[in-house]
């Protein structure tokens, strides 16, 4: 007789004990800096300059316990999945009728992206909004980020993890929902459009990974593009070029040998900080350092949900299962959930519509002209209106 599986919902609260930021604090201290090419800016990583600043205000101005009661207002919960622990924020709206959404971080991420948009999302009448746009909001942290992490076993990739966030909404008693997702929450959303067709109402995405021009367009294929495609087309490959030339190392790295890497960061807080600020930099809609895109505190709370859980390797493992996975390096499957795709100026050459269309059921393309990766958190007035447009244009359809 087999036993059935533990489907409870834990309350949780973030209580981060005070000897782990005393050991914290210790550690920021005692960094032992490495030394630096004069003038080299942000040519050969991050600027130590740079970062010896952000080090000191991260140790004597950076307020953790005014981040955790933040984070606590959110009601949190964890369950066990597939095996897994799983945390996750449970926003309700006020309105009854809300449209349940989950959504879903990337790497290197977390929750915490999601702090400026939430209040707008579940109760848009409080922010001179239309109620009849209210979502019920489920965000969880991905198995092996954060509060779900460590993960214990192998294999947890994308479409493992789409599936026990299939069954987390399914515990929560949704049967039919939205998706939204950024880089890796992109991919996981995407992912549960195309196995929950019957659940899911919509996915709303920043990118669809795989769908860039990943080699060098023939003429053939440009002569099918209009104009437009054909020189964003063309854009994209040279973008797409030195990408892969100069800024893949953290995957070809976390794809191979997370293990390796996750002993430094582990170790050093200020090698934390180092490999996560970079991406914020290289990666957002910023001039001289990530803060003119992102709040500094914030970029600080989400290093620390990396830092205090100790899950830099487990959150890195990702890249390894996915690259393990017999479906990698081949087309998607197609997808029949209606899709749309809010691109930010940043990365938008990672998505061509041409491409997107062969396995995706396009409804909503739209354009921002600011903004980068971590799009809730650069620009979250657009993001949050185009969530609602897009399920409000789902809505009237239906």
């Amino acid at each position: 007789m087999t036993t059935p599986a533990d489907e409870t919902i834990r309350p949780f609260r973030i209580d981060v004990p005070e000897a782990d930021l005393a050991d914290l604090h210790e550690r920021l201290d005692r960094t032992r800096w490495p030394d630096e090419l004069p003038g080299a800016g942000w040519a050969y990583g991050v600027p130590r300059d740079y970062l010896r600043e952000l080090v000191r205000y991260w140790r004597h101005e950076y307020d953790w316990r005014a981040a955790e009661a933040l984070l606590n207002r959110w009601p949190q919960f964890t369950t066990t999945i597939d095996g897994a622990n799983i945390h996750f924020a449970h926003i309700r709206s006020p309105e009854p009728d809300a449209t349940p959404l989950i959504i879903t971080h990337g790497w290197p991420g977390s929750i915490v992206e999601f702090t400026e948009i939430a209040g707008p999302l579940t109760d848009p009448r409080a922010h001179g909004g239309d109620p009849s746009d209210a979502f019920h909001l489920v965000v969880p942290s991905i198995p092996g980020f954060g509060f779900s992490g460590p993960t214990r076993e192998r294999g947890w990739e994308l479409l493992r993890i789409a599936a026990a966030f299939g069954e987390l909404m399914r515990r929560l008693g949704y049967h039919r929902y939205g998706a939204q997702g950024g880089d890796w929450g992109a991919a996981i959303s995407r992912e549960l459009g195309r196995t929950h067709p019957e659940q899911i109402i919509g996915v709303h995405l920043t990118l669809i990974p795989g769908t860039g021009a990943s080699s060098e367009p023939t003429p053939e294929e440009l002569a099918a593009l209009d104009p437009a495609e054909r020189a964003r087309t063309l854009a994209s490959w040279a973008r797409m070029r030195e990408w892969e030339s100069e800024r893949t190392g953290y995957a070809v790295v976390q794809s191979t040998r997370p293990q390796t890497l996750a002993y430094g960061l582990t170790d050093s807080p200020v090698g934390q900080l180092a490999w996560i600020v970079e991406k914020f930099k290289e990666w957002t809609d910023s001039d001289e350092r990530p803060e003119d895109a992102v709040d500094r505190d914030r970029l600080l709370t989400n290093v620390m949900l990396y830092w205090l859980t100790g899950t830099a390797g487990s959150s890195g493992r990702i890249y390894y299962e996915r690259a393990h996975a017999d479906y990698w390096g081949k087309p998607p499957e197609p997808s029949t959930a209606p899709t749309a795709l809010a691109l930010f100026p940043e990365e938008n050459f990672i998505v061509l519509r041409h491409l997107a269309e062969r396995a995706d059921e396009i409804v909503r393309w739209t354009e921002f002209d600011r903004g980068g990766h971590f799009a809730a958190m650069e620009e979250p007035d657009l993001l949050v209106g185009d969530v609602r447009a897009f399920f409000r244009e789902l809505r009237t359809v239906t």
